[in-house]
């Protein structure tokens, strides 16, 4: 693998790789399973998003009630 001087996407790369192997762990299987169609992986991408939105609408919650660093978003 080329070595990249950015330490951000080394960080990135690694969990990537880390979440990789957690997966084969807990579902024996990795992403080039061939069982799965189109919809199938739509379904599993959006419902991964929606939870990242929910996680991301957590923390702006809990950064505007503290105050927080960040939290000057508007509120809806």
């Amino acid at each position: 693998m080329e070595r990249c001087e950015d330490s951000i996407v080394r960080a990135v790369v690694a969990k990537f790789l880390q979440r990789s192997a957690v997966g084969v762990t807990k579902y024996g299987v990795t992403l080039d399973r061939t069982d799965l169609g189109a919809g199938d992986w739509i379904q599993h991408a959006q419902e991964e998003l929606m939870d990242g939105i929910l996680y991301l609408e957590k923390l702006k919650q809990t950064l505007a009630a503290v105050g927080g660093a960040g939290a000057g978003a508007t509120k809806e």
